[in-house]
């Protein structure tokens, strides 16, 4: 993996450079200058609710966090989804563009929802907008940032406060959501219990918000424990959850779905299993699929609506033909039996599979994870034809082509035509940015923890007990080191030292904190060892003798035994195996880049538009390309953490781009920010956005876009320029084009790291193709001489 270390006093980082510094910060401790409020309210005291107009319906007024005062809303009675609210005023600047910023505990954890209408319209999206709401809780529950408080920033629409020196605003709140509902009772869940503490509220011109000196904060702990338990007895456990679980497969008097066959047929081939060379499981194996055979001559829509697998229409026949292939040879004496149509069963099973493979070519999907899930499924359906009836397979070569589209080796073209490939995204578009990010609409956090399935797919490419298809090994190894950087120190939720994975900045992702998370995410597919087993890389052994070494290996086997579907239970199937061979290697060096003890660096990655840096005690990650769903927004998204409090924002940033000619008028909606806005929320609601006109740019050759409709395309830029307090970012994403990154007149100097050369504010940098400069600004010049 490449990583740029830097100097402690600024960052160049340049895709094609890599340069290795000395590890220590010699920067003195920095002291934040508080931001310039325009108002602040602090609820919970008489005297500010009063000054500021406050109306609490279902509020109560309390002592919080630090004995720090604050109101918390309330439920309503009868389970309603809809709770307390608040009302007041506060001002705003009437010449500049105003944010707003709250203030939360970082320790208190509740998946109720706060919402901030101005004027009555609501401001941010419910749901994945370049916008958030006021809180949108937490659903994993963890604490956001323990005995800390943090701050969420995000921009006033400048419509609503120009010329304006006061404005009318409200808080709401709701119960949790359920993001992938397609109608309103399956969205909105009722809202049990109070909110989380609010304790102030402020309006400001500067999007780095810096907490008033006076405040008080949390203190960092002295001392961070490991997690003393659970230990090894766990996967003793697991070996009893799946032996209880094959048992009632090996007997069972029905025929086994898809997915119960695919189980079956990987347990055969481990030891300590009940399946284990166990003759039975071959009979269950071949009545299965007769099953499913026979299910299929009776309905077509078998095939993409199967309701064993959890997402139909994305697996065909393929965990089925995975089974099969597993267990070819010791099925081939049952081959050529005439089935009741009179088919053999070669013949029967090899045309099932056939149409999963040609089904599933025909019907691909853009974002990253599907189309790998999709294009896994169509290999697997081909390496069952390939291996019971080898003369109607496509040519292996072939069908390994769909899996190096759908990890980013070569070009993804899109389905399968009568003619040619579709090439929705035209003929350049690859599923991953050349630096092992997932390339969608930005960074995708969870969603974008791809590992599992790129793993997945290699393990299809290879029988049992031998390598598989080394390019994807490789690009297994690639994406997981590049996916390492994205976690960062944090504790859990029992105050054990541990590494999340970076969530706030993820456009696909809608809850904070991010799980604990060191070598790969716990999944209900695979362990977070997965990858370190299948590559024994280097590299993701250490990460995984990391989490070893803060127990948090065994916490994450037990919470995965709490879910009781086929889905988890089949991926803790080699668990056991997974930590014997990763227990026994020798002491690796290796350990996650942002733990605080490593080197200062800084990661960048243009065609995702993410910038992820460790300078001394701050990270930092930011999203330039930020939920551009319909057109050049000009918003980024910040996660910025240090010791003391934690920081989430969105802030307004300049983007330069080839206008289309075309825009995209934002429509009034309130809940989704993309497809047709979501399930509708009852009741007059509308949008503090709507009307708003953002330019779309031009997309490449062959490709259309229509406004309205989400692309890749439509929102993003070729050189983003972001201020966000001490650091100054200028992406430039094109091949062919440089740049000029202005650095701001009022600072003395900065330092740029390739050379080490220090850069005078009258200079102009200029920023190449693919390439990214991070600066850290130096003092101003009325700072006192030793500062720098």
């Amino acid at each position: 993996m490449k990583r740029y270390f830097i100097f402690p006093v600024i960052v160049m980082w340049i895709e094609s450079f890599t340069l290795t510094l000395p590890a220590e910060s010699t920067m003195p401790a920095r002291a934040e200058t508080p931001t310039v409020l325009v108002d602040s309210l602090s609820f919970g005291g008489a005297a500010a609710e009063q000054q500021h107009g406050l109306k609490a319906d279902n509020s109560e007024p309390f002592h919080g966090a630090l004995d720090q005062p604050a109101r918390k809303l309330l439920p309503r009675d009868g389970g309603q989804w809809e709770g307390g609210t608040m009302d007041f005023t506060l001002k705003v600047d009437p010449l500049k563009p105003n944010y707003i910023t709250v203030r939360l505990w970082g320790s208190d954890v509740n998946a109720n929802r706060l919402i901030l209408f101005c004027e009555g319209k609501q401001i941010g999206y419910r749901h994945l907008g370049d916008v958030d709401i006021l809180d949108f809780g937490t659903d994993n529950n963890s604490p956001a940032y323990n005995g800390r408080f943090f701050y969420n920033t995000f921009p006033l629409p400048v419509s609503m406060t120009n010329g304006k020196t006061v404005l009318h605003f409200e808080i709401r709140s709701t119960g949790r959501i359920w993001g992938c509902a397609s109608t309103f009772e399956n969205l909105q869940k009722p809202m049990e219990g109070p909110t989380r503490g609010i304790y102030r509220l402020y309006t400001h011109t500067d999007g780095f918000f810096v907490p008033p000196v006076d405040e008080v904060q949390g203190a960092v702990p002295a001392d961070i424990p490991k997690r003393s338990e659970p230990g090894i007895e766990v996967l003793g456990k697991v070996k009893e959850h799946v032996n209880h679980a094959l048992d009632e497969l090996l007997k069972s008097p029905v025929p086994l779905d898809q997915m119960q066959l695919q189980f079956l047929a990987r347990a055969w081939h481990v030891k300590w299993t009940q399946a284990y060379h166990n003759e039975k499981a071959i009979e269950q194996i071949i009545r299965g699929v007769d099953s499913i055979y026979a299910a299929s001559l009776k309905s077509d829509a078998l095939l993409t609506d199967d309701k064993s697998t959890w997402n139909p229409g994305w697996f065909g026949f393929g965990p089925a033909a995975d089974a099969v292939r597993l267990l070819s040879q010791l099925l081939e004496p049952s081959l050529d039996k005439k089935l009741e149509d009179g088919k053999s069963r070669r013949e029967a099973w090899s045309g099932m599979f056939q149409s999963s493979r040609d089904w599933l070519s025909h019907h691909r999907r853009l974002y990253t994870n599907q189309s790998m899930i999709v294009d896994l499924n169509l290999y697997r359906s081909n390496r069952a034809v390939a291996a019971i009836d080898p003369k109607n397979a496509m040519p292996e070569e072939k069908a390994r082509h769909y899996l190096y589209e759908a990890i980013g080796l070569v070009p993804w073209l899109g389905s399968d035509t009568d003619s040619s490939p579709a090439m929705p995204e035209g003929g350049h578009y690859f599923q991953l940015t050349e630096k092992g990010l997932t390339r969608e609409l930005g960074y995708v956090g969870y969603y974008g923890e791809v590992i599992d399935w790129v793993t997945q797919i290699y393990d299809a490419t290879r029988d049992p007990g031998k390598p598989g298809d080394e390019k994807i090994k490789a690009q297994a190894v690639k994406i997981a080191h590049d996916r390492g950087i994205f976690r960062y120190p944090m504790l859990d939720a029992d105050g054990n030292r541990a590494m999340r994975i970076e969530t706030v900045v993820g456009w696909r992702d809608t809850h904070y904190p991010g799980d604990v998370c060191y070598a790969e995410r716990t999944t209900w597919d695979a362990s977070p060892l997965y990858v370190a087993a299948a590559t024994l890389d280097p590299e993701e052994i250490g990460y995984v003798q990391q989490m070893f070494e803060d127990n948090q290996y065994f916490k994450s086997v037990g919470e995965r035994m709490t879910g009781h579907s086929l889905r988890v239970t089949m991926g803790l199937l080699d668990t056991p195996d997974e930590y014997e061979i990763l227990n026994s290697q020798p002491p690796s060096p290796r350990r996650l880049p942002m733990s605080w003890d490593q080197p200062d660096f800084v990661f960048a990655d243009g065609q995702d538009g993410v910038v992820a840096l460790k300078h001394g005690s701050d990270i930092l990650y930011a999203s330039l390309y930020w939920r551009a769903t319909g057109g050049i927004n000009n918003l980024a998204r910040i996660h910025y953490i240090t010791p003391s409090y934690d920081r989430i924002a969105v802030v307004r940033e300049e983007t330069k781009f080839s206008p289309s000619g075309q825009t995209y008028k934002r429509p009034d909606w309130i809940n989704f920010a993309f497809g047709n806005g979501g399930p509708r929320y009852p009741g007059n609601l509308h949008s503090a956005y709507a009307g708003e006109e953002l330019p779309i740019a031009k997309p490449p050759p062959g490709v259309e876009i229509k406004p309205g409709e989400n692309n890749v395309y439509a929102g993003k830029g070729e050189f983003y320029t972001l201020r966000y307090g001490p650091y100054l970012i200028g992406m430039n994403t094109t091949m062919d084009r440089s740049y000029e990154l202005d650095v701001p007149q009022e600072f003395r100097s900065a330092l740029e790291l390739v050379s080490g050369k220090r850069i005078s504010t009258s200079e102009t940098l200029k920023v190449g193709p693919v390439s990214t400069v991070v600066l850290y600004l130096g003092y101003k010049p009325e700072s006192a001489p030793g500062n720098e």
